[in-house]
């Protein structure tokens, strides 16, 4: 569904990802785990098109997107879940949802009945669909990013660190939903610092470190691997 495919990408003269192979399948969770800086975000902005790509080749569902604009991109099939929600605080709920879909489909009964959707998932943002979105907690604002991304239904969604900034119990839920999307069909690119959760529900993942993948592999073999473990489930077990 989505290759990347010696990617380099730069700010000014400092390349900030290094020749970056990376692939997701069709019915796939994958898990991009790796510390602040290691350029994880950076690699979600090149997919989208936001930064541009310095070499290498990005293809999506068989199609070059390396030299697309943003929202050609998008049109192709591809939400994100920003890092930060990225919600538009002044607007009401159903104002961001909307958001999500009038600048790809005008038909205002299919926007009605993809909103409709959302609510039955999140029946808190039903209640709550004339809310300022500002106002809602870190949790719900979580809900409303991902209806949000979700309201064209996309074959692939990119979630830029989906639990940044909740409470445990918030986490744990937020890493259900990941669950439920891709039970519905979804193929789901994860970026996440928190690896034990991602670990837990992906199906292979990479660690990238200053740009680089460092190790990849499927769950099972990056779980019981020696320096994950060391890394990432050492304050776990603690």
């Amino acid at each position: 569904m989505l290759e990347i495919q010696d990617v380099s990408v730069r700010y000014g003269r400092v390349t900030v990802i290094h020749g970056l192979n990376l692939s997701i399948q069709k019915g796939e969770i994958v898990a991009v785990l790796g510390p602040n800086g290691a350029g994880k975000t950076t690699l979600v902005l090149s997919i989208l098109g936001l930064v541009p790509v310095a070499s290498g080749k990005i293809v999506f569902d068989g199609t070059p997107v390396s030299n697309l604009k943003p929202h050609q991109i998008a049109g192709k099939g591809i939400g994100v879940v920003p890092e930060g929600r990225g919600i538009f605080p002044k607007m009401t709920v159903e104002e961001n949802m909307k958001m999500g879909f009038v600048f790809f489909d005008q038909d205002p009964a299919r926007m009605q009945e993809r909103m409709e959707e959302a609510f039955k998932r999140f029946p808190i943002l039903g209640e709550r669909r004339k809310q300022v979105a500002g106002t809602l907690s870190g949790g719900e604002q979580t809900m409303l990013s991902i209806s949000r991304a979700m309201m064209r239904n996309p074959t692939l969604l990119l979630m830029d660190e989906p639990s940044l900034g909740l409470s445990p119990k918030l986490v744990e839920q937020t890493f259900h939903l990941v669950r439920e999307l891709h039970a519905a069909g979804t193929s789901i690119l994860l970026i996440e610092q928190n690896a034990v959760q991602a670990l837990h529900i992906c199906h292979r993942g990479y660690i990238l470190q200053k740009g680089s993948i460092v190790l990849s592999g499927r769950r099972e073999d990056l779980v019981s691997n020696e320096a994950v473990q060391r890394a990432y489930f050492a304050l776990e077990k603690n």
